[in-house]
């Protein structure tokens, strides 16, 4: 279902991640708080992922990256929408400009922000 690109779907991703881990779809389905037969359909693509939450505690469990696997979904992590609208003006510029950027420069981009973070921390 929620798809960008030519990735491959959330579902499938996560059936592959889930076997390669050794859990049972039943067991699994158990840590994360759903029915095995959501679960089912989830990896058969046939209904929506689940939300943010429930996909940063499937990577958390599955040991992946949690804003990759929530990207994955089609969602957005919780935490951003906050971030935007405590910078309203600044924050969605920011994103706009980096659009197009490398993950070279993103990471460099990333690094510069986190300079600056440390520097007005300090005492």
């Amino acid at each position: 279902m929620a798809m960008s690109g030519k990735q491959r779907p959330f579902g499938p991703t996560l059936r592959d991640k889930r076997t390669a881990k050794g859990y049972s779809l039943r067991k699994f389905a158990d840590l994360i708080g759903v029915s095995p037969t959501y679960l089912s359909q989830v990896e058969q693509d046939n209904v929506d992922p689940p939300t943010a939450e429930r996909v940063q505690k499937i990577a958390e469990i599955l040991g992946e990256n949690a804003d990759e696997m929530i990207a994955l979904a089609g969602r957005v992590p919780e935490d951003l929408p906050k971030i935007i609208q405590r910078q309203p003006t600044q924050m969605p510029e920011l994103l706009r400009e980096a659009k197009g950027l490398t993950a070279e420069q993103m990471q460099v981009l990333i690094d510069q922000a986190r300079k600056l973070k440390e520097r007005d921390e300090m005492p």
